[in-house]
């Protein structure tokens, strides 16, 4: 004899695992994305110098945002991903309305909300903004990414100073031909 329950139990566990994509399952980036931080960015930047990264990089976000939170499950989870970032940037994330004081890279103490409205022109999240040694800004990307590859090339685009010769949807084009090419 079936049991109705059982079979119920079943369906409503494959149901469950269908909608969780492979792609959600990582490492909280909140221990192996971001970089801890006193927001004190100046001190920050003396810091990625002696450690040897390209930069630093700033996550704009606000609590609300869905596209944040989508990047945060889908993206910026994934081993690879923090792998790669974490070796050569130093990553903070920045509350686009938050109310705690910071210290710029200029030295000069600030609100976040300030710093990111004000300063960054933050006006849509998530904003990564990418900040050379000299703590100027040098890449910013607004909204998500299409996923775990653009974000990648968008690194890659960075690390290898592409920026300075073509915008990043040429690079994403020749990354795209490229890949297409390989198969």
């Amino acid at each position: 004899m079936r049991r109705p329950h059982f079979s119920f139990l079943v369906f409503f566990i494959l149901v469950l695992f269908s909608q969780t994509s492979i792609a959600s399952i990582g490492r909280d980036p909140a221990v192996h994305f971001f970089n801890e931080t006193w927001g004190n960015f100046q001190e920050e930047l003396v810091k990625a110098r002696e450690e040897g990264k390209k930069g630093i990089l700033l996550f704009f976000e606000i609590d609300i945002c869905p596209f944040c939170h989508r990047m945060k499950r889908t993206v910026l989870n994934q081993p690879e991903v923090q792998d790669y970032f974490r070796k050569n940037f130093l990553i903070f994330s920045v509350d686009v309305e938050g109310d705690v004081e910071m210290v710029d890279f200029d030295g000069k103490t600030i609100d976040q909300n300030v710093f990111s409205e004000k300063v960054n022109r933050v006006r849509a999240t998530p904003v990564f903004m990418f900040y050379d040694l000299d703590g100027k800004p040098v890449v910013r990307y607004t909204g998500p990414t299409s996923g775990v590859q653009e974000f990648m090339w968008l690194g890659e685009y960075v690390v290898g100073e592409f920026y300075k010769k073509l915008r990043f949807t040429k690079y994403k084009r020749q990354k795209k031909k490229a890949a297409r090419q390989a198969r």
